[in-house]
């Protein structure tokens, strides 16, 4: 995308508040008008008064200089207000996009995108597009016109003097030219170092505990001043830029008005030309400085929105995930059929896919439990988040009710499966508000109740005082993990899923907490086509059916007794996972 196509694109965001950034255009233009009536009137003052001596002009220029001050005032006013009014609605919109698009990127891009990253995006690279938007066109405009309005002066009081000063318009282009390209440059590599000190920041806070534990707060401190220092490092380059940009182009000018005023003083001496003429020329001449070092200024601002425009289109036009799917259901049965499905992941980030998944054949029944064990690395997670369509399978295909999954709306497919899994997900806000997240109407406080009940959390929920309404603090910390995982079954168990996925729901808990986990989920479990993926034998023995997977293919199924009879993978693996002889699980 060009420089041009990009502004363009990032200036079709005020077009929704165009009568706004109209008043802002109009206050800005009224305001600039008033700029070279100030040299102008030098010259009638300056000669009336002390030449002529006229009473007229004596009694009323002090009081246009006022008014002038004033409409000047009421309309730079207007123009400063407005302008922040659309600039700040202009990153609220983007902001909003931006925000939506995250909601829909595939799980692959949030596999290869640090966090902090991302974070940075919508926090700081957002915001310097607000000034390339709104600020760069009305600075433009206001100083133009006051550029215009200078140049017209003086071409009338001495039209060969000023074209003189033309003369070193090509230089003055030359020198914005190549400090914008390095201002450019700057730009992309602060906002890059921003996303990486977010990161920095965002995974030190979050492993808090590690960070203490280990001892790392020197080698994050370590991090943190390397990650600072070149965001110091990139930000004095655009500060030196900057900081060349106008005196460079005020120098050359200077050696232009130098030479002007030489000139002038030369008419003057042989009374070619008025003292308030002369003086009038000098003023508008000086007057010129001004706009030209505000409108070479602003290019440092216009790269370094356009830089960021870069980083925040490059994210709006990611694309999401895929939902070709045209297919509505109610409420599913629940059979699942894995026809020959394989999986890779990478490929598309210049490495070599990996292969996850090859030649999966699976059927599980309405209402059957299936549990996926097998080492690290086997694929059992992978298969199961093929269901809800997390990621894409390589080939073969996914059936529920008969039905590829692909030819399912998203959210017709998602609203049929629910999700337990190892690392809990919990928001900052209440426990009625995690355990009846996502719900699409209003749930009555009883149905949470009940929810909460069957998912054996009202035990500790009626001890606290504030009850549902208790704060759950960040991802949770303020509660235990076995009362998380009993909030995250309510939710699961309000949403009524008929297709439930298990991930190692209950292999970080205390013995404790996990009888009453185990005790929830079976509650949960029941009437449900559930996948199971575990590794502690209470979970998994009482499985209608147990698939060994290895390597991500499917080694054994059957029943936990049956596969412990045939002594093969499933038998071993217990051995290692519990350190017993097969033989006495068997018994």
């Amino acid at each position: 995308m060009t420089n041009t196509q990009l502004y363009l694109r990032l200036l079709s965001y005020v077009k929704s508040y165009w009568r706004v950034f109209a008043a802002s255009i109009l206050g800005t233009a009224v305001s600039a008008a008033t700029e070279p009536l100030l040299p102008a009137l030098l010259k009638p003052m300056l000669d009336g008064t002390f030449v002529q001596k006229d009473d007229f002009v004596i009694r009323w220029a002090p009081l246009i200089i006022v008014l002038i001050f004033f409409v000047r005032g009421i309309a730079g006013f207007v123009a400063t207000y407005s302008i922040n009014w659309v600039g700040n609605k202009v990153v609220m919109d983007l902001r909003g996009e931006m925000f939506r698009k995250l909601l829909t990127l595939p799980a692959h891009y949030y596999d290869n995108h640090a966090t902090g990253n991302l974070i940075s995006k919508l926090t700081y690279d957002v915001t310097q597009v607000t000034a390339a938007a709104t600020s760069v066109v009305t600075v433009s405009i206001r100083d133009t016109i006051i550029i215009v309005g200078l140049m017209g002066w003086l071409l009338y009081l001495n039209w060969k003097l000023t074209l003189l000063s033309l003369v070193v318009t090509p230089l003055v282009a030359l020198v914005i030219y190549t400090i914008n390209r390095r201002l450019r440059n700057a730009s992309r590599d602060s906002q890059r170092a921003m996303g990486n000190l977010t990161r920095v920041i965002e995974e030190s806070v979050s492993a808090h505990k590690v960070v203490k534990l280990f001892g790392g707060q020197g080698y994050e401190e370590q991090r943190f001043t390397n990650e600072t220092n070149w965001m110091r490092r990139y930000m004095m380059k655009q500060a030196a830029a900057a900081a060349a940009n106008v005196p460079l182009v005020q120098l050359v000018a200077a050696f232009a008005l130098a030479i002007i005023i030489y000139l002038a003083t030369s008419q003057a001496k042989t009374d070619a030309t008025s003292v308030g003429g002369f003086l009038s020329f000098v003023a508008a001449m000086l007057m010129l400085t001004a706009p030209i070092k505000r409108l070479t200024s602003v290019s440092e601002f216009m790269q370094r929105g356009l830089a960021a425009a870069e980083s925040v289109f490059d994210l709006v036009d990611t694309e999401g995930e895929q939902d070709g799917g045209r297919l509505s259901i109610a409420r599913a049965r629940g059979d699942l059929k894995f026809e020959h499905l394989d999986f890779a992941y990478g490929g598309d980030d210049g490495n070599a896919p990996r292969l996850a998944l090859h030649d999966i054949c699976l059927d599980v029944p309405a209402g059957q439990t299936v549990a996926l064990v097998g080492a690290s690395g086997s694929g059992k997670s992978t298969l199961a988040n093929l269901v809800p369509r997390f990621y894409i399978p390589s080939g073969g295909r996914i059936l529920l009710d008969g039905l590829d999954i692909n030819e399912l709306s998203l959210k017709s497919l998602r609203k049929n499966i629910a999700l337990v899994s190892q690392e809990v997900v919990l928001f900052n806000d209440t426990v009625k508000a995690n355990i009846a997240y996502g719900q699409e109407r209003d749930v009555k406080e009883e149905e949470i109740i009940a929810a909460a009940t069957a998912a054996h959390a009202m035990e500790f929920i009626r001890e606290w005082p504030e009850g549902l309404n208790t704060l759950v603090g960040e991802r949770g910390v303020k509660l235990s993990g076995g009362q998380r995982q009993r909030i995250a079954i309510a939710r699961a168990i309000l949403k009524d899923a008929p297709v439930l996925i298990l991930d190692e729901a209950t292999s970080a808990l205390d013995t404790e907490s996990e009888r009453h986990v185990q005790a929830a989920l079976e509650t949960l479990m029941q009437n449900r086509t559930t996948l199971i993926i575990a590794h502690r034998l209470s979970t998994i023995e009482k499985a209608d059916r147990i698939v060994v997977m290895q390597k991500g293919r499917i080694m054994e199924t059957g029943t936990h007794q049956e596969l412990l009879e045939k002594g093969g993978i499933y038998a071993q693996l217990l051995q290692f996972s519990e350190g017993q002889n097969p033989q006495d699980i068997q018994g």
